[in-house]
């Protein structure tokens, strides 16, 4: 069983009060479904500004969440592949205190979760029984869920052959009680329906921080319904965090088996007598996710002189303005006489790069699936949809600027602790530059307005797209930087960057290429982008997801040059 130390015992319960999805039952396929669904509105919600800065983050998870949400407008992969996180809580990371924030972001979930809502199953088999043997318990029994009345309504009704509405004394939804958990509202409303004063004697069992912050509002005992089977070092660091919010558990169980075993602790004289349901063996957790292993050994990495960096979606974000220009831009391409310069099917890098012409030969605008994913840079755009064709670059490159100029300004740090990277960099006498398609006059605007901070003292030099003839992946751009240093290109030059494009250029160059992962691309796509065949042979020298495993390479690599 895995535990968190409690302060004190449990109280025997007057009532106990349950989370619906997570707890009660397993909705899981349509709720992550509305979430993807509902994270691209966030620019037209107006809540993009209103997420919680990455540095106030409550942990680094959150950290993680908000970055990646802030940018790409979707959840990270991993929190899809582990299924362990509510839409409530991602609301909370998101927005922490921010209440009206939270509230426009349920509504815009409801609208998105009418499309998928239905199937609906109990989280672990037999919860039907418990329930029974609370009942018969003489346990009023309720449901407090962040789930809209009509929604709920309808899932209730689908389970044990419409039995289970029977088995609550009352329930209170999200659009009920004033304002969602992890205010207590509907906690009290609930204890005002079945007549009881809200107290340690109401138990609230839930799957969620948010539920047990919740709970601790209303004044309530938490209980926490490990669904994901946490460890204790995960749970320990699970409620480290929530700890200053009144969010750690009284109790914590994997399963009912363990609640009712709560319970005959709590209340022995209670369940004297009172036949309980078959034990059931414990759940057993899914098999641990395996993160495939993309670094090659430091030993094969040539210890760096020179570190360049690519600049948009590398050390800084300003995907908004890029990706308003190119839907500016697309519209104009039989004026500026581009269509029939589109690559042709057969030249295609792969069937997804083919899709992606295909539809913007037919459209003159991005296929809605690019945009979503906001995982692709202005200058792969182009290289997919114009190859070899360098006039025709030039001349998409030259629009962009036009259209790029309505929009540009402020840059975002890619990740909070950039700018502390680049300071450790320069700490350690590592020189370094910037090699960025992006045209000056754009560059150092955003170079002195990164979040309000002028990053122009931490870089040697910088080469944009207008400095030199040929733009990346042409090796124009990393030479002339090289020489304006003073160095030789080879692998001791190493050129960090996000894209196929930086790539190319860092190989054709003989440099070094680290690809910075900053888009969490799964290991089959990095094969599909970087096939290494004929046509296309170039892939990186190394791969990192971030900027701690960047840093902790560099130390690595000077370290065994030291040895």
């Amino acid at each position: 069983m895995a535990t968190l130390e409690a302060s004190r015992p449990l109280l025997p319960p007057r009532a106990i009060l349950f989370d619906w999805h997570g707890t009660l039952v397993n909705t899981l396929d349509a709720m992550y479904q509305a979430i993807e669904d509902m994270l691209p509105q966030l620019e037209e919600l107006g809540l993009i500004d209103r997420l919680v800065p990455e540095a106030e983050a409550s942990s680094r998870d959150d950290e993680k969440l908000i970055r990646y949400i802030r940018i790409f407008r979707k959840l990270h992969p991993r929190v899809l592949a582990e299924r362990r996180i509510s839409r409530t809580e991602i609301f909370d990371a998101l927005f922490a205190d921010d209440e009206e924030a939270r509230s426009i972001a349920h509504r815009a979930y409801n609208e998105s979760y009418r499309k998928f809502y239905g199937e609906v199953y109990p989280y672990q088999e037999g919860i039907s029984d418990y329930l029974r043997y609370l009942n018969t318990l003489g346990i009023p029994l309720g449901v407090a869920t962040n789930r809209s009345r009509e929604f709920f309504d309808n899932e209730i009704c689908r389970l044990d052959d419409g039995a289970w509405p029977t088995l609550f004394a009352t329930s209170c939804c999200g659009d009920e009680a004033g304002r969602h958990k992890p205010a207590p509202d509907m906690l009290l409303y609930a204890c005002a329906q079945l007549g009881v004063d809200p107290g340690p004697e109401v138990w609230y069992v839930g799957d969620s921080v948010t539920d047990m912050i919740t709970a601790g509002a209303a004044g309530l005992t938490p209980v926490f319904y490990n669904a994901g089977l946490l460890s204790p070092p995960e749970l320990k660091q699970t409620f480290s965090a929530g700890d200053n919010r009144g969010g750690r558990p009284q109790a914590v169980v994997d399963d009912f088996e363990q609640l009712l075993d709560a319970l005959a602790r709590a209340a022995p004289d209670r369940v004297t007598g009172q036949a309980r349901p078959q034990r059931r063996p414990p759940r057993e957790p899914l098999p641990p996710h395996v993160e495939p292993d993309w670094h090659p050994a430091v030993a094969n990495l040539t210890p760096p002189q020179l570190i360049l960096f690519d600049w948009h979606a590398t050390l800084v974000d300003t995907l908004d303005a890029m990706y308003h220009a190119v839907d500016d831009l697309l519209p104009e391409l039989a004026q500026l006489g581009l269509v029939d310069r589109l690559v042709k099917a057969e030249a295609s890098k792969s069937p997804e790069d083919q899709r992606l012409v295909d539809y913007v030969r037919e459209r003159q605008r991005l296929h809605p699936r690019v945009k979503a994913d906001r995982k692709i840079s202005r200058t792969d755009i182009f290289e997919v949809l114009f190859g070899e064709d360098n006039e025709a670059k030039r001349i998409a490159h030259r629009a962009f600027n036009r259209h790029y100029r309505k929009y540009f300004g402020k840059a975002l740090p890619f990740e909070p602790r950039v700018r502390r990277l680049l300071e450790a960099l320069v700490a350690l006498n590592m020189p370094l530059g910037i090699i960025t398609n992006r045209d000056r006059e754009f560059f150092l605007q955003e170079l002195s307005n990164v979040d309000g901070e002028n990053w122009s003292g931490y870089f040697h030099t910088s080469v944009c797209g207008d400095d030199t003839p040929r733009r990346k992946p042409h090796p124009d751009q990393l030479q002339k930087a090289v020489e304006d240093l003073g160095y030789e290109m080879d692998g001791t030059i190493w050129y960090v960057g996000d894209s196929t494009t930086d790539t190319i250029a860092a190989k054709n160059a003989g440099a070094t290429s680290v690809f910075f992962n900053g888009a969490q691309w799964d290991l089959p796509w990095l094969n599909t982008i970087f096939p290494g065949n004929e046509h296309y042979p170039y892939k990186p020298d190394v791969v990192v997801n971030d900027f701690a495993e960047f840093w902790a390479l560099v130390l690595a690599c000077i370290g065994s040059r030291h040895a």
